[in-house]
């Protein structure tokens, strides 16, 4: 018996919108998504080896490494046209390109690309307001990337090197035909959602009139109004293992999301000028050779 694998992938990048249009493409009634956002399948196989960061092991929850137990949540496909889902460490990883192709030759590949001066920002208020990342300022933080991925801390720690998009790309570009390969820019989504949306209906080939409820943002960062409203919802537990069944997911998904976006509040940190003009500078050769990859204008990048 044939057992049902995805037509395609969300493969990053982290903290560049990922989370809502996984979220909107669930709403399709032609598209079918993972019940969990981010296996990472094709980034982990054959590695037992567990991130070591700090709570990394909450993300286990949803990882798999093997083929069955992946395979296993796609067997609630029933007529959907599109199947897939998103895992922001196939961006990020080396071999998951490769082990892509190797299972999925013919996939539709789905990346998401920031500005990397703002995503590395927004990695590092994302896991100060879930409490993992320790160094109390971005700049420490930054200084310690090197060495905490020697230790094998999850990707999600590379806030500098996480947006090195070109080499990234480049790596799925060699591999695939560019026309199973669509890259957007998380700006783009940010001014006009229901426009990019309709750009990845048609790309996965389903109905592209479609609109999904956008009311809601999901995994926003920013500083938490209650810690405990926080922690009930922010992490895979037990108990919302046992509540799982008796709700839909969309329903699951709108009721958290709102949730969390009500409990968030903008941050009062900015980043220091003179980070952010570090990093501009360090990323100014990458931003120029991926606009030439993507042959896409990329200067809004460079001068924000």
């Amino acid at each position: 018996m044939n057992r049902p694998m995805p037509n395609f992938l969300i493969i990053g990048a982290a903290k560049a919108g990922t989370t809502a249009v996984y979220a909107y493409l669930s709403q399709h009634p032609q598209v079918f998504m993972s019940e969990w956002k981010e296996p990472s399948f094709f980034a982990l196989e054959g590695n037992p080896t567990p991130f070591a960061g700090p709570r990394d092991a909450v993300g286990e929850r949803q990882r798999t490494r093997d083929l069955a137990r992946y395979q296993a949540l796609f067997r609630d496909v029933t007529d959907q046209r599109a199947i897939g889902e998103a895992s922001t460490l196939y961006l990020f990883t080396d071999q998951a390109a490769a082990r892509i192709r190797r299972y999925l030759p013919d996939v539709k590949l789905m990346a998401i690309l920031r500005n990397p001066v703002e995503r590395a920002y927004s990695a590092y208020r994302y896991l100060r307001r879930d409490e993992r990342e320790p160094l109390p300022t971005f700049e420490e933080a930054l200084a310690a990337e090197e060495s905490r991925l020697r230790a094998n801390w999850e990707p999600i720690w590379a806030y500098r090197t996480g947006g090195c998009y070109y080499a990234q790309v480049k790596r799925y570009f060699d591999l695939f035909p560019r026309e199973q390969i669509e890259v957007y820019l998380y700006e783009d989504f940010e001014r006009r959602p229901l426009s990019i949306m309709r750009d990845t209906f048609g790309f996965l080939g389903v109905d592209p009139t479609f609109e999904p409820d956008m009311s809601i943002r999901y995994n926003v960062s920013g500083d938490v109004r209650s810690r405990f409203v926080h922690s009930l919802f922010a992490a895979p537990s037990a108990a919302k293992d046992v509540l799982r069944p008796l709700l839909p997911r969309a329903m699951r998904q709108r009721l958290r999301g709102a949730i969390m976006e009500r409990n968030t509040k903008p941050t009062q940190s900015l980043m220091a000028p003179e980070t952010r003009c570090a990093l501009a500078e360090f990323y100014r050769e990458d931003i120029r050779r991926l606009s030439e990859l993507l042959g896409r204008d990329l200067s809004e990048w460079e001068t924000s």
